[in-house]
Protein backbone atom coordinates (compact mmCIF):
# COMPACT_ATOMS: atom_id res chain seq x y z
CA UNK A 1 0.00 0.00 0.00
CA UNK A 2 2.80 2.41 0.97
CA UNK A 3 4.74 1.61 -2.22
CA UNK A 4 1.67 2.28 -4.36
CA UNK A 5 1.10 5.63 -2.64
CA UNK A 6 4.76 6.53 -3.20
CA UNK A 7 4.48 5.72 -6.91
CA UNK A 8 1.36 7.86 -7.17
CA UNK A 9 3.29 10.73 -5.59
CA UNK A 10 5.98 10.38 -8.28
CA UNK A 11 3.32 10.30 -11.00
CA UNK A 12 1.72 13.49 -9.71
CA UNK A 13 5.11 15.21 -9.63
CA UNK A 14 5.65 14.24 -13.28
CA UNK A 15 2.25 15.61 -14.30
CA UNK A 16 2.95 18.90 -12.49
CA UNK A 17 6.29 19.28 -14.26
CA UNK A 18 4.59 18.83 -17.64
CA UNK A 19 1.66 21.12 -16.83
CA UNK A 20 3.83 23.85 -15.30
CA UNK A 21 6.56 23.65 -17.91
CA UNK A 22 9.56 23.33 -15.61
CA UNK A 23 10.96 21.71 -12.50
CA UNK A 24 11.12 25.06 -10.71
CA UNK A 25 7.44 25.89 -11.39
CA UNK A 26 6.37 22.42 -10.21
CA UNK A 27 8.52 22.84 -7.09
CA UNK A 28 6.84 26.16 -6.30
CA UNK A 29 3.41 24.56 -6.77
CA UNK A 30 4.24 21.80 -4.30
CA UNK A 31 6.18 24.01 -1.90
CA UNK A 32 9.35 21.96 -2.26
CA UNK A 33 12.79 22.27 -3.85
CA UNK A 34 13.82 21.81 -7.47
CA UNK A 35 16.24 19.13 -6.31
CA UNK A 36 13.39 17.17 -4.72
CA UNK A 37 11.33 17.35 -7.92
CA UNK A 38 14.29 16.27 -10.05
CA UNK A 39 14.95 13.36 -7.70
CA UNK A 40 11.29 12.21 -7.97
CA UNK A 41 11.36 12.34 -11.78
CA UNK A 42 14.61 10.37 -11.85
CA UNK A 43 13.08 7.73 -9.56
CA UNK A 44 9.98 7.49 -11.75
CA UNK A 45 12.06 7.03 -14.91
CA UNK A 46 14.21 4.43 -13.17
CA UNK A 47 11.13 2.53 -12.04
CA UNK A 48 9.62 2.55 -15.54
CA UNK A 49 12.94 1.92 -17.29
CA UNK A 50 12.31 4.68 -19.86
CA UNK A 51 13.12 8.37 -20.29
CA UNK A 52 10.02 10.54 -19.99
CA UNK A 53 11.57 14.00 -20.36
CA UNK A 54 14.27 15.47 -22.53
CA UNK A 55 16.17 17.94 -20.36
CA UNK A 56 18.14 20.99 -21.41
CA UNK A 57 19.50 23.82 -19.32
CA UNK A 58 16.47 25.93 -20.17
CA UNK A 59 13.49 23.64 -20.60
CA UNK A 60 12.09 20.12 -20.54
CA UNK A 61 10.13 18.40 -23.29
CA UNK A 62 8.29 15.12 -23.41
CA UNK A 63 9.76 12.13 -25.17
CA UNK A 64 7.42 10.09 -27.34
CA UNK A 65 6.84 7.54 -24.58
CA UNK A 66 6.65 10.40 -22.07
CA UNK A 67 3.83 11.96 -24.06
CA UNK A 68 1.93 8.65 -24.10
CA UNK A 69 2.52 8.16 -20.37
CA UNK A 70 1.35 11.70 -19.61
CA UNK A 71 -1.89 11.27 -21.57
CA UNK A 72 -2.79 7.98 -19.92
CA UNK A 73 -1.64 9.15 -16.50
CA UNK A 74 -3.78 12.28 -16.48
CA UNK A 75 -6.83 10.15 -17.27
CA UNK A 76 -6.05 7.79 -14.39
CA UNK A 77 -5.37 10.60 -11.92
CA UNK A 78 -8.64 12.26 -12.90
CA UNK A 79 -10.47 8.98 -12.23
CA UNK A 80 -8.72 8.58 -8.87
CA UNK A 81 -9.67 12.12 -7.88
CA UNK A 82 -13.27 11.48 -8.95
CA UNK A 83 -13.39 8.32 -6.82
CA UNK A 84 -12.00 10.22 -3.83
CA UNK A 85 -14.62 12.93 -4.22
CA UNK A 86 -17.36 10.32 -4.52
CA UNK A 87 -16.18 8.44 -1.43
CA UNK A 88 -15.83 11.67 0.54
CA UNK A 89 -19.36 12.54 -0.53
CA UNK A 90 -20.65 9.47 1.30
CA UNK A 91 -19.74 11.21 4.55
CA UNK A 92 -21.80 14.24 3.61
CA UNK A 93 -24.65 12.75 1.59
CA UNK A 94 -27.41 10.29 2.44
CA UNK A 95 -26.66 7.65 -0.17
CA UNK A 96 -25.52 4.06 -0.63
CA UNK A 97 -26.54 0.60 0.55
CA UNK A 98 -28.08 0.42 4.04
CA UNK A 99 -28.15 -3.03 5.67
CA UNK A 100 -30.72 -3.42 8.44
CA UNK A 101 -31.95 -6.31 10.60
CA UNK A 102 -35.51 -6.01 11.93
CA UNK A 103 -37.49 -8.14 14.33
CA UNK A 104 -40.07 -10.03 12.33
CA UNK A 105 -43.26 -8.87 14.05
CA UNK A 106 -42.49 -5.17 14.47
CA UNK A 107 -40.70 -5.09 11.13
CA UNK A 108 -43.73 -6.40 9.25
CA UNK A 109 -46.28 -4.45 11.27
CA UNK A 110 -44.62 -1.04 11.61
CA UNK A 111 -41.27 -0.48 9.91
CA UNK A 112 -41.50 -2.12 6.47
CA UNK A 113 -44.81 -0.39 5.58
CA UNK A 114 -43.14 2.97 6.32
CA UNK A 115 -39.94 2.37 4.33
CA UNK A 116 -41.47 3.95 1.24
CA UNK A 117 -41.53 7.29 3.07
CA UNK A 118 -37.87 7.01 4.09
CA UNK A 119 -36.84 6.06 0.55
CA UNK A 120 -38.90 8.88 -0.95
CA UNK A 121 -36.97 11.35 1.22
CA UNK A 122 -33.64 9.61 0.49
CA UNK A 123 -33.78 8.42 -3.13
CA UNK A 124 -30.05 7.60 -3.29
CA UNK A 125 -30.35 4.95 -0.56
CA UNK A 126 -30.93 1.25 -1.25
CA UNK A 127 -32.09 -0.73 1.79
CA UNK A 128 -31.25 -4.40 2.29
CA UNK A 129 -33.69 -5.75 4.92
CA UNK A 130 -33.39 -8.98 6.88
CA UNK A 131 -36.30 -9.99 9.11
CA UNK A 132 -35.14 -12.09 12.04
CA UNK A 133 -35.67 -12.44 15.77
CA UNK A 134 -32.03 -13.52 16.22
CA UNK A 135 -29.39 -11.08 17.46
CA UNK A 136 -26.81 -11.13 14.70
CA UNK A 137 -23.15 -10.08 14.83
CA UNK A 138 -23.59 -6.55 13.50
CA UNK A 139 -19.89 -5.81 13.06
CA UNK A 140 -19.00 -9.18 11.56
CA UNK A 141 -21.90 -9.10 9.08
CA UNK A 142 -21.53 -5.43 8.18
CA UNK A 143 -25.01 -4.52 9.43
CA UNK A 144 -25.65 -0.79 9.80
CA UNK A 145 -28.72 -0.87 12.07
CA UNK A 146 -30.70 -3.56 13.89
CA UNK A 147 -33.97 -3.29 15.81
CA UNK A 148 -33.89 -5.42 18.96
CA UNK A 149 -35.97 -6.00 22.04
CA UNK A 150 -34.55 -5.79 25.52
CA UNK A 151 -31.22 -5.51 27.26
CA UNK A 152 -28.09 -4.60 25.35
CA UNK A 153 -25.34 -6.98 26.45
CA UNK A 154 -22.63 -6.12 23.89
CA UNK A 155 -20.65 -3.05 24.94
CA UNK A 156 -19.38 -2.56 21.38
CA UNK A 157 -22.88 -1.48 20.34
CA UNK A 158 -24.91 1.68 20.87
CA UNK A 159 -28.68 1.58 21.43
CA UNK A 160 -31.36 4.24 20.93
CA UNK A 161 -34.66 3.52 22.62
CA UNK A 162 -37.52 3.59 20.14
CA UNK A 163 -40.52 2.51 22.19
CA UNK A 164 -41.42 1.07 25.59
CA UNK A 165 -42.96 -1.74 23.54
CA UNK A 166 -46.18 -2.07 25.51
CA UNK A 167 -47.55 -5.61 25.63
CA UNK A 168 -51.15 -6.73 25.20
CA UNK A 169 -52.87 -9.96 26.27
CA UNK A 170 -55.38 -10.91 23.61
CA UNK A 171 -57.33 -13.69 21.96
CA UNK A 172 -59.58 -14.16 18.96
CA UNK A 173 -63.39 -13.86 19.22
CA UNK A 174 -63.68 -17.54 18.31
CA UNK A 175 -61.37 -18.70 21.08
CA UNK A 176 -63.04 -16.45 23.68
CA UNK A 177 -66.47 -17.70 22.66
CA UNK A 178 -65.34 -21.29 23.25
CA UNK A 179 -63.23 -20.78 26.37
CA UNK A 180 -64.60 -17.64 28.00
CA UNK A 181 -63.06 -14.27 28.90
CA UNK A 182 -60.53 -14.20 31.75
CA UNK A 183 -61.48 -11.51 34.27
CA UNK A 184 -58.35 -11.79 36.45
CA UNK A 185 -54.77 -12.96 35.85
CA UNK A 186 -55.40 -16.08 37.93
CA UNK A 187 -57.99 -17.24 35.36
CA UNK A 188 -55.21 -17.89 32.85
CA UNK A 189 -54.30 -21.21 34.47
CA UNK A 190 -57.49 -22.55 32.87
CA UNK A 191 -56.68 -21.22 29.38
CA UNK A 192 -54.55 -22.38 26.47
CA UNK A 193 -51.69 -19.87 26.56
CA UNK A 194 -49.32 -19.60 23.61
CA UNK A 195 -45.79 -19.11 24.93
CA UNK A 196 -42.80 -17.32 23.42
CA UNK A 197 -39.60 -19.32 23.99
CA UNK A 198 -36.28 -17.46 24.05
CA UNK A 199 -33.51 -16.37 26.36
CA UNK A 200 -34.90 -14.49 29.39
CA UNK A 201 -38.44 -15.76 28.70
CA UNK A 202 -40.21 -18.44 30.71
CA UNK A 203 -43.70 -19.83 31.34
CA UNK A 204 -44.61 -17.13 33.85
CA UNK A 205 -46.61 -14.12 32.71
CA UNK A 206 -46.46 -10.97 34.82
CA UNK A 207 -49.38 -8.63 35.50
CA UNK A 208 -49.00 -5.30 37.30
CA UNK A 209 -51.80 -3.17 38.73
CA UNK A 210 -51.61 -0.44 41.37
CA UNK A 211 -47.86 -1.10 41.84
CA UNK A 212 -48.53 -4.78 42.62
CA UNK A 213 -47.19 -7.50 40.33
CA UNK A 214 -48.40 -11.07 40.20
CA UNK A 215 -46.72 -13.90 38.29
CA UNK A 216 -48.97 -16.51 36.73
CA UNK A 217 -47.60 -19.88 35.57
CA UNK A 218 -49.14 -20.52 32.16
CA UNK A 219 -49.21 -23.49 29.80
CA UNK A 220 -50.55 -24.37 26.40
CA UNK A 221 -50.12 -26.59 23.38
CA UNK A 222 -47.79 -24.24 21.46
CA UNK A 223 -44.38 -22.84 22.35
CA UNK A 224 -42.25 -21.09 19.72
CA UNK A 225 -39.39 -18.63 19.26
CA UNK A 226 -41.31 -16.90 16.45
CA UNK A 227 -43.48 -13.90 17.19
CA UNK A 228 -45.05 -14.27 13.76
CA UNK A 229 -46.09 -17.85 14.58
CA UNK A 230 -47.67 -16.69 17.85
CA UNK A 231 -49.60 -13.96 16.06
CA UNK A 232 -50.86 -16.31 13.35
CA UNK A 233 -51.86 -18.93 15.91
CA UNK A 234 -53.74 -16.41 18.04
CA UNK A 235 -55.54 -15.11 14.95
CA UNK A 236 -56.57 -18.68 14.09
CA UNK A 237 -58.18 -19.09 17.51
CA UNK A 238 -55.66 -21.49 19.03
CA UNK A 239 -55.23 -19.65 22.33
CA UNK A 240 -54.30 -16.51 24.24
CA UNK A 241 -51.08 -14.62 23.57
CA UNK A 242 -49.04 -11.71 24.89
CA UNK A 243 -47.68 -9.58 22.05
CA UNK A 244 -46.42 -6.09 21.33
CA UNK A 245 -49.27 -3.64 20.99
CA UNK A 246 -47.79 -2.38 17.71
CA UNK A 247 -47.97 -5.89 16.24
CA UNK A 248 -51.63 -6.53 17.05
CA UNK A 249 -52.95 -2.97 16.63
CA UNK A 250 -54.51 -3.49 13.20
CA UNK A 251 -56.00 -6.86 14.20
CA UNK A 252 -57.54 -5.26 17.30
CA UNK A 253 -59.00 -2.42 15.24
CA UNK A 254 -60.57 -4.92 12.85
CA UNK A 255 -61.95 -7.01 15.71
CA UNK A 256 -59.85 -10.04 14.80
CA UNK A 257 -58.20 -9.96 18.25
CA UNK A 258 -59.67 -8.71 21.53
CA UNK A 259 -57.48 -7.16 24.28
CA UNK A 260 -57.93 -8.70 27.72
CA UNK A 261 -57.19 -7.56 31.29
CA UNK A 262 -56.49 -4.07 29.95
CA UNK A 263 -56.38 -2.60 33.47
CA UNK A 264 -53.05 -4.42 33.98
CA UNK A 265 -49.57 -3.88 32.56
CA UNK A 266 -48.52 -7.16 30.97
CA UNK A 267 -45.14 -8.77 30.33
CA UNK A 268 -43.98 -12.30 29.41
CA UNK A 269 -40.60 -11.71 31.09
CA UNK A 270 -39.04 -9.86 34.00
CA UNK A 271 -36.43 -8.31 31.75
CA UNK A 272 -36.52 -5.07 29.77
CA UNK A 273 -38.72 -5.52 26.71
CA UNK A 274 -38.40 -2.04 25.25
CA UNK A 275 -37.58 -1.68 21.56
CA UNK A 276 -34.15 -0.34 20.57
CA UNK A 277 -32.33 0.67 17.40
CA UNK A 278 -28.81 -0.75 17.72
CA UNK A 279 -25.67 0.07 15.73
CA UNK A 280 -21.90 -0.55 16.06
CA UNK A 281 -19.97 1.97 18.15
CA UNK A 282 -16.72 1.21 16.33
CA UNK A 283 -17.85 2.88 13.13
CA UNK A 284 -18.23 6.54 12.32
CA UNK A 285 -21.97 6.94 11.88
CA UNK A 286 -22.63 7.61 8.21
CA UNK A 287 -25.28 10.09 7.05
CA UNK A 288 -27.45 7.22 5.74
CA UNK A 289 -27.31 5.45 9.12
CA UNK A 290 -28.03 8.64 11.05
CA UNK A 291 -30.95 9.43 8.74
CA UNK A 292 -32.41 5.95 9.27
CA UNK A 293 -32.01 6.17 13.05
CA UNK A 294 -33.81 9.53 13.09
CA UNK A 295 -36.51 8.05 10.85
CA UNK A 296 -37.06 5.17 13.29
CA UNK A 297 -37.26 7.48 16.30
CA UNK A 298 -39.84 9.70 14.56
CA UNK A 299 -41.78 6.68 13.28
CA UNK A 300 -42.22 5.13 16.71
CA UNK A 301 -42.94 8.46 18.38
CA UNK A 302 -45.80 8.95 15.94
CA UNK A 303 -46.88 5.31 16.25
CA UNK A 304 -46.92 5.34 20.06
CA UNK A 305 -48.89 8.59 20.15
CA UNK A 306 -51.64 7.19 17.94
CA UNK A 307 -54.60 5.71 19.78
CA UNK A 308 -54.71 1.93 19.86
Amino acid sequence: MGEAMDELKLDRAFVLVVENGSFSAAARHLGTSVTSIARQINRLEATLGVRLLNRTTRRQSLTEVGHLYYQRLTELIREIDDVKREVSGYQNTVKGRLRVHLRISVGNAVIVPALKDFLAENPEVMIEVTLTDERADLVGLGIDVAVWLGNLEDSSLIARRLSPSRRVLCGSPGYLERSGHPTAPQDLVKHNCLVFRAKNYDNRWRFTKDATTVEIPVSGNLQTDSGAALFTSAMSGLGLVIMQESTVRQAVRKGDLIPLLTDHEVSPTEFDTALYAVYPSSRKVSPKTRAFLDFLVALFRHHDERPA
